[in-house]
């Protein structure tokens, strides 16, 4: 089953999360078009945290269901997207989402498919899709290298981060994503992304990072003071670039 570890380790974050943390590019959902996805076909968001994923397939036109275990993620997602018909939050994990055989179209993971048992979600995930639907799982992966802010950042995650190492080491490459969905699978894109922060966002950004230390670990206060001087150092005309490539991955998964 899901780590539970893993639906808690954001509570304390949700503030951050909602105004600070990337969305996705809507070349994601042109791709998917290629692949026949049209309006018509209903959405599960598995994992879908505060919302920002459904977000997107909503202003597709789709009708989404966001699946999220997290009392306090899922309510952020409410609060924002709630007003939208199209909308509606469950309570729900990957292994078990708790919708009906067959009840869906696409099943969308953002970000959240590392923290899951992969070999229950396929089962799960096959279980819930029509005969025609997709699994389709993508993330940011943040840019390690090619800035001296980028490259700077790197080395502070790893000085100052709880358990970045294991984190970062959960996501999956491309091969090991193609095992997964098996015969089903039909291929994957990576569309360029970014975020342009002032230092205050930036911030925020960084706290909104399950690995980063809160106020009161000995860490917390060596971070803030290193990432002032990354920005100070680094930023031009009040603000840095934080770039991103989107990884998608599409095919109907079969257990």
């Amino acid at each position: 089953m899901t780590d539970l570890r893993s639906t808690d380790r954001f509570s304390d974050r949700v503030e951050d999360y909602v105004r600070y943390r990337p969305d996705y590019p809507q070349a994601l959902v042109g791709w998917l078009h290629g692949l026949g996805v049209t309006p018509a076909w209903t959405v599960a968001d598995v994992g879908a945290g505060t919302g920002i994923s459904s977000k997107l397939f909503l202003d597709g036109g789709h009708r989404v269901t966001a699946v999220e275990p997290n009392a306090a993620m899922r309510a952020a997602a409410v609060q924002w997207l709630g007003g939208e018909g199209r909308f509606q939050a469950i309570d729900g994990s990957a292994e078990a989402t708790g919708l009906t055989d067959g009840s869906v179209d696409l099943v969308t993971v953002a970000q959240a498919f590392h923290w899951f048992d992969h070999d229950a979600v396929k089962r799960e995930f096959a279980r819930v899709l029509s005969p025609r639907g997709l699994a389709v799982i993508f993330w940011n992966t943040r840019r390690l290298k090619g800035t001296p802010f980028l490259e700077g950042y790197e080395r502070l995650l790893h000085e100052y981060g709880i358990d970045y190492v294991s984190v970062a080491e959960r996501y999956a490459d491309d091969e090991t994503m193609a095992r997964w969905y098996g015969h089903g699978y039909r291929g994957m894109a990576s569309f360029p992304h970014g975020q342009k922060l002032d230092y205050d966002a930036l911030l925020g950004r960084t706290m909104s990072s399950s690995y980063m230390p809160k106020p009161g670990h000995p860490n917390h206060e060596p971070l803030l003071f290193a990432l002032r001087s990354l920005f100070d150092a680094t930023q031009d005309d009040g603000t840095i670039d934080f770039d991103y490539d989107t990884r998608v991955f599409a095919g109907h998964p079969t257990p």
